[in-house]
């Protein structure tokens, strides 16, 4: 099977729905499928060994520079052209993935989407809330034109079924053990943050609003004003445009800028309780990365992160931007040893089950049947 695919950035761990990728695409080719991967956002120092990437063209995208808006000319169709895929991966609807999918309708192939990232609920932080029925309109049109879209879980799936869309499947998300585990806490690392003592709050990912860091920054500022600020630690692993916002505001945290390869689960291990507040999150890779890593998790009762505590019971869920619930779930991880034990172990058996291997393996059934029914 020969799997064209186009994901609207393809930097190695730039975020969970790109780590993602790379996942799906070691198991095509581990299971002798041969995939070319066409992208806006490819980085220099990525080594993709014997795995074709194409870069497109692309300028930086209005008020989230740090990804970019790629076009797809007549060079990008010579290239699938001569590739002569079975079926079109798209993990971006955008205008590029747009094109893709135009390509694959024009030639009768199958083509399938994801719905990795909930970029419609990014709208009302951006005052942009009035270009959502539009929106979703496009996402109509483009996810039922696919013959299969996959939904990280349960309540994705439903989301997406209320939107009209329809052709849904379940694709989960996958841990790579080897990778997350609690064996890589450092005691070193924690002399570092100074956390001798203290409880670590960990955060991971983008310092935007939509992420609701002001939740994260909210809670901070409640223990200092209680004057339990020397009981905790807080460690903000990721950067964005709200960062010196942040510093501000939480004077005493340790950011930590990016972490990629073995860095990144090191600073998940050397924490205790993963933090993550975000209303916006398809899936939420990193909780499933923190609980991995030994940390339960507090997040919001809205996205996909509620579901991964939920069915995991690996951690508190509170109300979405409700401070006051917050800081009392946080309290109680710091106080009730024993709700914290026994949640860290649940969150361990949860992700032992969720190797890579078996949640790609059944998409790639998937893909087979898709491609088994193409016409010729």
């Amino acid at each position: 099977m020969k799997i064209a695919l186009y994901a609207g950035t393809y930097v190695k761990d730039k975020d969970g729905a790109v780590r993602s990728i790379y996942q799906l695409v070691a198991s095509f080719r581990k299971n002798g499928h041969e995939v070319v991967v066409w992208s806006s956002d490819v980085s220099e120092q990525d080594n993709h060994g014997s795995l074709k990437v194409y870069r497109l063209p692309s300028v930086p995208i209005p008020l989230y520079p740090d990804y970019r808006l790629g076009f797809f000319g007549s060079v990008t169709g010579k290239q699938l052209d001569a590739f002569a895929p079975d079926i079109v991966h798209i993990s971006t609807p955008d205008i590029v993935g747009r094109k893709f999918l135009l390509y694959a309708k024009k030639r009768k192939l199958p083509a399938t989407s994801v719905y990795h990232t909930d970029f419609p609920s990014y709208l009302s932080y951006y005052r942009l809330g009035f270009a959502l029925k539009p929106v979703w309109k496009y996402l109509r049109w483009f996810y039922n034109t696919c013959d299969l879209v996959f939904a990280p879980n349960e309540v994705v799936l439903g989301n997406l079924k209320d939107r009209g869309i329809r052709n849904l499947a379940i694709w989960s998300r996958g841990i790579d053990r080897n990778l997350f585990d609690p064996s890589r806490r450092s005691g070193p690392l924690r002399e570092e943050w100074n956390a001798a003592g203290r409880t670590v709050f960990v955060y991971a990912g983008r310092f935007v609003l939509y992420k609701d860091i002001e939740v994260v920054m909210s809670v901070y500022e409640r223990f200092v004003a209680e004057g339990l600020e020397r009981r905790v630690r807080f460690v903000m692993i990721g950067s964005g445009p709200e960062e010196a916002e942040m510093h501000r505001r939480m004077p005493e945290a340790v950011f930590t800028g990016y972490l990629t390869g073995t860095a990144l689960p090191e600073a998940y291990a050397s924490g205790d309780v993963f933090l993550f507040p975000s209303t916006t999150e398809a899936f939420g890779n990193v909780v499933l990365e923190a609980l991995a890593s030994g940390l339960p998790a507090v997040v919001s009762d809205i996205g996909g992160c509620m579901e991964l505590v939920a069915n995991s019971e690996a951690g508190l869920v509170a109300k979405a931007g409700d401070i006051d619930q917050f800081y009392r779930h946080c309290l109680t991880l710091i106080d009730d040893r024993e709700t914290f034990a026994a949640m860290r172990e649940k969150g361990l058996r949860f992700a032992d089950g969720k190797s890579w291997d078996a949640v790609n393996g059944a998409l790639i059934d998937r893909y087979i049947g898709l491609t088994a029914k193409k016409p010729g």
